[in-house]
């Protein structure tokens, strides 16, 4: 998500940060900014837009240039890429400087803490909250090393916090937690940062920092210690990439990164999610809870893999709402009349916010009186600005033209909305939505375990690439996934294949079945006795006919392995949240043959990132 440096050294800071803010855009952004130490104040500027705008902005009114130094650019999550909302952000004494990745669940109530003791806050971000906490225990006469480790233990969510203090122009301070941190170490000047593509042209020697760990940075070294302030020692490391593959984390392409990416994403998609009183609560959603309860229909809108996103939500939704809920494509939505009325929800997912098709969709639903919820990736853009509320996913930016972790993280949030309506219209007790909310919370754990196990899946790649045609098949939520299976293949590898529900197989598709045509099968857990047999027939249907059967299937599934081809082995999970894990090995092995194959995966022939025409 956001990208962090901080410096400390002989150099002049000021372009240091600005050099390794240019090496991040490739994260993504909508504002950047810079602080530094210099005669004993700060000095800060911040832009929202690109960084061009920050640089436009130094040269129109110059600061004075320092060896100490913060700098971020944002991927904004509370508020709007505003220059207000851009980092750094300083303290009420303009002391403490402070930037922030992640998100502080419990902001809300440290803000009216601090609002309680008269400081006034000029940003909408959780991240000043931490700023003007730091700040507070530095002017009660703490140091910024113990002030960090103070406020941190305060501090509930994910986070990196780095922070500097006027009077002290010699030391950076850092905290992490569930949130990338780095040190870089230099001949006689260090950095830290959120991945190593920001000082790698200074250097190439690192420290890791472990969970709940505060680094003090100094020019000559480093010193690392938990948050009680016992000394721990950090993971030092060399660093053997080139700057192209820093920013890819070491992977050779963006969107294998976000594959692996997908455990945190998912966990960043469910965080603060919960009130007081572990109520399910969605503050983005500003539709009151009675006009919630009078919806009668939800008809969701999305393109490509986001509309697979919606065909999972369907089978989640109407099971834990009893509501009727259907899904369009958003380039054929407002063509066929649809009925929608004052009663209907209209639920939107795009990875963007700027889908024209689904922009375009949105326009007609509420034309026609529908509330519309957009389910989005990225804050401030056009639809879930013309929407009535907003969920975010929090997957922070995907650089690879063909979604991964977008569509994870679209259908936990699909998840969410489907068990927050529930919550409110009392179709579900609160001990079921509990239940369900505690296993999505085990998720990533699990996604985390189908990554570390893919080696089996990668040479299954490298030994079909030269196939032509391939089959996924599914039956209840494994339908979507088997088409998105098959999506995976046609964006990144050019290959054909289809997905299909398993049941219509002899309905016409079982005739592409040919001796050793690869077909993916997704099997149900086995609490779904008949849905679980069925497919197991349908395996045994194509399987008679000469295909090679890849299997997906929970582990300990002992029925499927006589008919598997290929078993791949998945964690155990209720049925509606299996597609979390069942993806997975399909994004792997599309994104290995396309590999094979020489293509390139980031950037797909014929295709966009953002589908900003109809």
């Amino acid at each position: 998500m956001c990208g962090i440096i901080g410096y400390v050294g002989p150099q002049g800071a000021q372009k240091v940060l600005v050099d390794a803010l240019r090496r991040m855009e490739y994260r993504g952004y909508d504002s950047a900014g810079i602080a530094l130490v210099s005669d004993g104040s700060l000095v800060s500027a911040k832009k929202a837009g690109k960084l061009a705008n920050l640089e436009d902005e130094l040269t129109a009114s110059p600061i004075a240039d320092a060896h100490l130094g913060i700098g971020h650019t944002r991927w904004a999550t509370h508020g709007a890429p505003t220059d207000a909302n851009a980092h750094p952000h300083l303290s009420a004494d303009r002391r403490v400087a402070l930037i922030h990745n992640g998100i502080i669940e419990n902001f809300a109530t440290l803000r009216a803490e601090l609002e309680a003791e008269g400081i006034t806050f000029v940003s909408e971000t959780d991240s000043e909250v931490a700023a003007q906490l730091v700040g507070r225990e530095v002017t009660a006469g703490a140091g910024l090393a113990d002030a960090m480790r103070t406020v941190a233990r305060r501090l509930e969510g994910a986070f990196t916090l780095v922070a500097i203090d006027a009077h002290n122009p010699d030391l950076l301070v850092a905290a992490r937690r569930n949130s990338p941190l780095v040190v870089g170490v230099g001949d006689g000047e260090m950095f830290v940062a959120s991945d190593v593509a920001a000082f790698i042209e200074h250097t190439r020697e690192a420290v890791e920092m472990g969970q709940d760990e505060v680094v003090e940075v100094t020019a000559g070294g480093y010193r690392v210690t938990d948050l009680d302030g016992n000394q721990t020692q950090g993971k030092p490391y060399h660093v053997d990439w080139d700057l192209s593959a820093a920013e890819k984390g070491g992977y050779d392409w963006f969107m294998r990164k976000e594959i692996y990416e997908q455990p945190q994403a998912v966990a960043e998609t469910l965080l603060g999610r919960f009130d007081a009183d572990r109520r399910l609560t969605l503050d983005e959603i500003r539709i009151s809870e009675a006009e919630l309860r009078t919806i009668d229909k939800i008809v969701i809108v999305a393109c490509g893999t986001a509309f697979y996103a919606g065909l999972v939500a369907k089978y989640a939704i109407e099971h834990w709402t009893r509501i009727p809920c259907e899904v369009e494509i958003a380039s054929e939505f407002r063509y066929r009349d649809p009925i929608i009325t004052a009663r209907t929800l209209v639920v939107t997912i795009s990875q963007s916010g700027e889908t024209a098709d689904t922009l375009m969709a949105v326009r007609h639903a509420r034309e026609q009186g529908a509330k519309v919820i957009a389910i989005c990736n990225t804050n401030g853009s056009t639809i879930p600005r013309e929407s009535d509320a907003v969920l975010y996913t929090h997957a922070g930016p995907e650089i690879g033209v063909a979604s991964t972790k977008g569509f994870l993280t679209q259908v936990a949030a699909c998840y969410l909305l489907g068990l927050y309506l529930a919550q409110v219209r009392g179709t579900k007790y609160g001990d079921e939505i509990a239940a369900v909310m505690a296993e999505l919370e085990s998720m990533p754990g699990k996604i985390q375990q189908v990554l570390d196990g893919t080696d089996a899946i990668v040479e299954l790649a490298r030994g079909m690439a030269d196939r032509g045609s391939f089959l996924f098949l599914g039956r209840h939520v494994g339908y979507p996934v088997a088409l998105e299976g098959a999506l995976k293949l046609k964006e990144i590898a050019y290959l054909h294949a289809e997905g299909f529900p398993a049941g219509e197989l002899k309905h016409g598709p079982i005739a592409l079945v040919d001796e050793g045509i690869p077909v993916f099968v997704i099997v149900p857990p086995q609490g779904r006795d008949q849905l679980h047999d069925k497919v197991i027939s349908n395996i045994q249907e194509v399987r008679a006919r000469g295909a090679h059967t890849v299997v997906l299937v929970e582990e300990g599934d002992t029925e499927v392995a006589p008919y598997a081809d290929v078993l791949i082995e998945l964690p155990r999970a209720s049925t509606l949240l299996q597609p979390l894990l069942a993806t997975v090995p399909l994004q792997i092995f599309a994104c290995e043959v396309a590999t094979v194959l020489g293509h390139d995966v980031d950037q797909p022939r014929n295709l966009a990132k953002s589908v900003t025409v109809e």
